[in-house]
């Protein structure tokens, strides 16, 4: 077992009772922001009427000047949900870059990227023009592939993974990044398990998901409540000692990082409790019982 070191649990509040607190806040501001000075200076505003604590409990935290989040997005066959899942990241305010992977889809899917990268549309956030990037694999390869492709071609300070169906929601970016801003945490993960979070996952799938992270937790001497989150952001700086040796084609990539990334024992792991909407096999989910039991492979080989 690993001895790790991790910061508290932070169950008091879901990322999205914060964002509906902070987003009250974010509509009385005054002026539009175009830049991280600008945001910096109106957080110094906050902080001076009232107090430190009150901004941090709202995630409303300054930003280094030169910051910027990477969001990777493997994509397959996601025809349907694709472009607007693309819009929903890009309405996120943050300074931000959005690599998307198609990994060879058969569906539709990359004539939609390539009629969006033709387009060239900006998106703007409070920080400036959201980048955006496309990469195609020839073919499908796996979402692991898909990843490792998106990690080596992002710049940013910190690294976020997004689904490209409906699940998960990207404004709740904004709260998970806030506790790598204040230096609480190298890795923090999306818990859509922990304790007080309303979800629609239906029982099996709570319970295979519990043992799974049950068993990683044992191997790595973690205590996360959802190592198959989606949701998993990481300094760049730690995620570089880790990609080159990256395996898992599919979706047992989860538990690989999280087992390589829990060997470096200076690493700070943390969760926030998020929102999920689980979907459908109907309506398109991939993952099986198959990819469960190599999940517990992945365990025990990494």
């Amino acid at each position: 077992m690993t001895d790790v070191k991790r910061v508290r649990t932070l169950y008091d509040n879901t990322c999205s009772q914060i964002l509906q607190i902070r987003n009250e806040i974010v509509s009385q501001r005054e002026s539009a922001l175009n830049s991280t000075a600008a945001f910096n200076e109106w957080v110094d505003q906050l902080e001076e009427r009232n107090g430190e604590d009150w901004c941090r409990q709202r995630c409303l935290v300054r930003f280094p000047e030169s910051f910027l989040f990477t969001v990777v997005m493997p994509v397959f066959n996601e025809s349907q949900t694709i472009a607007a899942m693309i819009e929903r990241v890009c309405q996120v305010d943050l300074p931000m870059e959005l690599i998307v992977v198609d990994d060879g889809s058969t569906d539709g899917t990359t004539d939609v990227l390539h009629q969006l990268e033709n387009e060239n549309s900006e998106s703007v956030s409070s920080f400036g023009t959201i980048q955006k990037k496309f990469l195609f694999h020839e073919v499908n390869q796996g979402k692991g592939a898909a990843l490792k492709t998106g990690f080596k071609a992002a710049s940013g300070n910190v690294i976020g993974i997004q689904d490209a169906d409906q699940e998960y929601d990207p404004q709740e970016f904004v709260a998970l990044l806030s506790t790598l801003l204040l230096d609480e945490a190298d890795v923090v993960y999306g818990s859509r398990f922990a304790a007080g979070n309303k979800t629609n996952s239906p029982g099996w799938h709570r319970f295979g998901n519990g043992l799974i992270t049950w068993f990683s937790n044992l191997m790595t001497g973690l205590n996360v409540t959802d190592a198959e989150t989606c949701y998993k952001l990481m300094r760049k700086s730690f995620l570089d000692e880790i990609v080159d040796g990256l395996k898992e084609k599919r979706f047992g990539i989860e538990l690989e990082m999280t087992a390589k990334l829990a060997k470096n024992k200076s690493i700070r792991f943390d969760e926030r409790p998020i929102s999920y909407d689980k979907r459908t096999y109907a309506e398109g989910k991939k993952i099986g019982i198959r990819d469960g039991f190599r999940a517990l492979w992945c365990i025990l080989k990494y």
